[in-house]
């Protein structure tokens, strides 16, 4: 545990350190594309923040490689190579897409084109435990369409749900802690080697997660584009066909009996067929449902547009904010809840704690749709708009320039109004690290330079 930390806190410090250079790279290079109608940020901000991510993945499995415990996953599968040359693929794509808005269909075929790398490098699914029928052999050509199938499916599902601040990587990172939990009692507490590759890599994507969000919490200073949203899809979809399809269920030796039997009572345990569906179900369920809704309306299923499930939050009254957190709070929720019913699948208490935690989400989910009113001698404790009787200000105080209170509250209304779009490296550009104020910057510069 102590090397998986190890790699994890490097992995965290290269990609947080990293992002600044590379926000900086970004606006010179003019990765900094102009305010689209479907945007929820009011200010050019720059991309490529999946540079950085990258190279903390680069740097987590070459501290790996010299540690003296997770090296033997280096002598043993070729898989982190494999990971590392499908990942390298996919970042080069997602570049090359956030300077120049490749088409569509070119950056599928580079997904199906770095699944079929790892494939080729050994990182596929062999069999697949069908309750009923035991484990089922998978010829080459299945297990390499089923692979394809689950990179691609997972690399767009993040890439969907990449639109405010700090929401991909956050629900990846609650996705990959879950999974590293698992995968790391499938290791240790049942010694079934196949499973280290699979924690090597949960332990990586959550260091790149961890180390990427100061810079990209609200309100954002860099986003990570598709070069960061496609890469960490790739590297939780790896993770998963590395434990979904090479460790044999009837290993586990939890059930005696025949395989069948044993494979039928682990399905929740091993959790095999909706893995990494179980940890990025709310993203799945996005991306399911953005291809229904463009379908149905007579347009590209990758046709951008605003119906995502982030801005139906926004449109019902949340908050950017409140908005990722309750993202946050579901996925976790999920995530967690599998992995607790895959621990004990016959305890009650776990059905009525997830049972308990969706109605607490709810209330959450729905709480615009409510005033709530504080009690009088609470009323000096609460924002003022829970307090009884408040008048709001008339607008005519200030006729010619709004608050930024009033352009906050205005809420999605707000994103519909017409946009000046701000060039490059100019002021108005979202601060220049992940703290301090950018405006001791502009100070040093001359009147008539561009930066």
């Amino acid at each position: 545990m102590r090397e998986y930390l190890l790699t994890l806190c490097i992995t965290a410090a290269v990609t947080y350190l990293l992002t600044g250079p590379v926000r900086k790279f970004a606006i010179v290079a003019g990765a900094m594309p102009e305010i689209r109608a479907r945007d929820v940020h009011r200010e050019p901000t720059p991309r490529l923040g999946g540079i950085a991510m990258f190279f903390g993945l680069c740097a987590g499995l070459l501290v790996a490689d010299h540690l003296t415990n997770l090296s033997a996953v280096f002598e043993n599968s070729n898989e982190p190579r494999a990971l590392l040359s499908g990942a390298a693929l996919i970042w080069l794509i997602g570049v090359l897409d956030d300077k120049f808005e490749i088409d569509a269909l070119i950056k599928l075929g580079g997904q199906m084109i770095a699944a079929g790398v790892m494939v080729m490098q050994g990182l596929t699914i062999l069999w697949l435990p069908i309750p009923g029928f035991g484990s089922v052999a998978l010829t080459q050509w299945q297990g390499t369409l089923l692979t394809v199938a689950l990179v691609v499916i997972t690399i767009n599902a993040v890439n969907f749900v990449d639109g405010l601040d700090g929401l991909a990587a956050g629900m990846v990172c609650i996705a990959s802690a879950a999974f590293f939990l698992y995968a790391y009692r499938v290791w240790v507490s049942y010694g079934i080697e196949a499973a280290a590759p699979a924690t090597l890599f949960a332990a990586i994507l959550m260091g790149m997660c961890l180390g990427f969000l100061p810079h990209n919490m609200h309100p954002a200073r860099i986003f990570m584009g598709d070069s960061g949203s496609m890469l960490i899809g790739l590297v939780l979809a790896a993770g998963a066909i590395s434990i979904t399809g090479q460790v044999d269920p009837d290993a586990l030796k939890l059930f005696a009996g025949s395989e069948k039997a044993a494979v039928h009572q682990t399905v929740p345990v091993y959790i095999p067929l909706l893995l990494p569906l179980t940890i990025i179900a709310i993203p799945a369920a996005d991306l399911v449902l953005a291809i229904v809704r463009r379908t149905w309306r007579g347009q590209s299923p990758f046709a951008a547009d605003r119906g995502h499930l982030h801005h139906r939050l926004l449109e019902i009254g949340h908050s950017h904010s409140r908005a990722v957190l309750i993202m946050y709070f579901w996925s976790a929720l999920i995530a967690f809840g599998a992995l607790a019913y895959s621990v004990n699948s016959a305890s009650m208490w776990i059905v009525l704690g997830v049972v308990f935690l969706s109605f607490i989400g709810l209330v959450l989910l729905l709480l615009p749709r409510f005033t709530p009113r504080a009690p009088r001698w609470a009323e000096a404790f609460v924002p003022p708009r829970y307090r009884r009787g408040v008048v709001a200000e008339p607008a005519a105080t200030t006729p010619q320039t709004p608050s930024a209170e009033a352009a906050v509250e205005s809420g999605p209304e707000a994103e519909e109004e017409p946009r000046t779009p701000v060039a490059a490296a100019v002021a108005g550009v979202n601060g220049a690290t992940a703290i301090g104020a950018r405006s001791r910057f502009l100070d040093r510069r001359k009147a008539g330079t561009s930066r």
